[in-house]
Parts: C-alpha cells; structure tokens; sequence
C-alpha cells in the first residue's frame, strides 16, 4: 500500500527546451502536468524553429500569447464563455501557473 497521502504534492521533474523544472503536484494532477509540458515543449519549439537565437522569456510569452488566443478563439466558436470545460481550463491554467517559479 502507498504511504502518500491523496493530494498530496509530490515534486515533478519536467523538460521545456532543454530545461528542467521541478513542480509539485498531486498522483492525480501528475499525467495531465507531463501532457500539458510536452504540449508546451513541443509548441515553444515550433515558434522557434531554427532560430536559436531568440530569447527563451520571449518565446514562452509568444506561445502563451498564441496559446490564450486559441482559448479565446474556442470560447468566442462556443458562444459562451461560462461553460464547465471553459472553467475547468481556467482553473487548470491558474493551477499550472501557480506551479510555475516566476522570474523577475
């Protein structure tokens, strides 16, 4: 039997561009943080693409720019805003924020 308690944070390591971060989250939360940081991975390194030049802080807000707007864009074809799977996003979203070391 496991000894970890339910909701219980565990730390995480994940890999943005090359980086690892470590977060803490829950056994349950733990599969959906590894899809959503290969996601992000995988779209940081198509706005990139073969310029390696351009800064990481100007990639991560160009994808969560490009990201925000696909939401949006989902929400305005949904012509409601409110529903549950919208407020579940943002609630994930705000989560995985949270999560995220934040730079000055």
């Amino acid at each position: 039997m496991s000894s970890r308690e339910p909701g219980k944070s565990e730390p995480v390591t994940i890999r943005i561009l090359d980086r690892e971060y470590t977060v803490g989250v829950s056994e349950a939360e733990r599969a959906s943080l590894t899809a959503a940081s290969r996601m992000l991975d995988t779209r940081m390194r198509e706005l990139r693409g073969t310029n390696k030049m351009v800064s990481p802080d100007r990639l991560a807000v160009l994808t969560a720019l490009n990201l925000a707007h696909e939401l949006q864009q989902l929400r305005d074809d949904a012509g409601h805003g409110n529903s549950d799977a919208f407020k579940l996003l943002d609630e994930a979203n705000a989560r995985l924020d949270a999560l995220m070391p934040t730079t000055s």
